[in-house]
């Protein structure tokens, strides 16, 4: 059977044909993008953004379009095929790196790694190497990844939580002095203003979030925001009542886990274990 023809001239493409459509609405009933702020209470800018393909803007702006418009669900339709579509998985994970640098307090919760903003570097350039980077663009990586950790440094750094499962702290480096070098620095971390860290020992069993890495980002405009993340993909959440789940997962999940002091004890213990370096042998 031959191909269906496309007859509308649209895209098929569900990220572009989301903006297109909402450039065709609003064109048809006549609106101007600040006309659109003005009734229905979102900036200018994000319909602009929304239109222009650089964001797909949250479920609630979406459902009071097709309000706007007279088009429900379409558009919530459309929205939700692009927010699917695997092409999207990539421009999520930029789209958070944006609200990460933009927001005002940051919640975690790691499963079996140090979180991206405190992992050292002898930890990334393993990782990545495991990964398969090599050469110019492994060091670029490496570059990226540690220059995150300025965003927890200095006075206006956001305060910044985080749980991190035990198996974080057991899936150790094959360099031990690598491995002492990422133990010292969550240390370190843990101990500044503004840094808490919980460890969730294997003993407290199930929980809501085992497979999950887990971020909440608190924005300037007083939102919440999610980014969860499994071996499979990642996925941007705004949807208030969605977050509001989460997190409330994620509470429960601290509440079972080591106190900070506990915490760093936890920590201590692992560094004070780990085997001598091996001295230097005299010339």
């Amino acid at each position: 059977m031959p191909a269906r023809r496309v007859v509308t001239g649209r895209s098929q493409e569900p990220r572009r044909r989301f903006a297109e459509e909402l450039r065709l609405l609003r064109a048809g009933k006549g609106d101007s993008l600040r006309q659109l702020e003005e009734v229905l209470g979102w900036t200018a800018s994000t319909f602009g953004k929304m239109e222009g393909g650089q964001s797909l803007g949250s479920p609630e702006v979406v459902e009071a379009l097709d309000q706007h418009y007279g088009t429900a669900p379409m558009l919530l339709t459309l929205w939700e095929l692009a927010v699917a579509d695997p092409s999207q998985f990539k421009e999520q994970y930029r789209r958070y790196m944006a609200l990460e640098a933009e927001a005002v307090g940051l919640w975690q919760y790691s499963v079996s790694a140090p979180p991206g903003l405190l992992q050292a570097d002898g930890y990334v350039r393993e990782a990545l190497t495991a990964g398969g980077l090599k050469g110019e663009e492994l060091e670029q990586q490496i570059e990226a990844r540690t220059s995150r950790r300025k965003l927890l440094e200095g006075e206006e750094a956001p305060p910044f939580r985080a749980i991190l499962s035990e198996a974080v702290l057991c899936n150790s480096l094959r360099q031990p002095a690598e491995w002492r070098g990422q133990l010292e620095l969550l240390l370190e971390a843990s101990k500044r203003t503004g840094i808490t860290l919980h460890v969730l020992p294997f003993g407290t069993g199930p929980h809501g979030l085992m497979n999950t890495d887990t971020m909440f980002l608190r924005l300037l405009d007083g939102r919440t925001v999610a980014y969860t993340e499994n071996d499979v993909r990642g996925e941007l959440i705004e949807e208030s009542s969605r977050v509001e789940r989460l997190h409330r997962t994620y509470d429960a999940v601290r509440d079972q886990a080591l106190s900070p002091a506990e915490s760093q004890s936890f920590i201590l213990r692992l560094l004070e274990d780990l085997p001598c370096e091996p001295s230097t042998p005299a010339v």
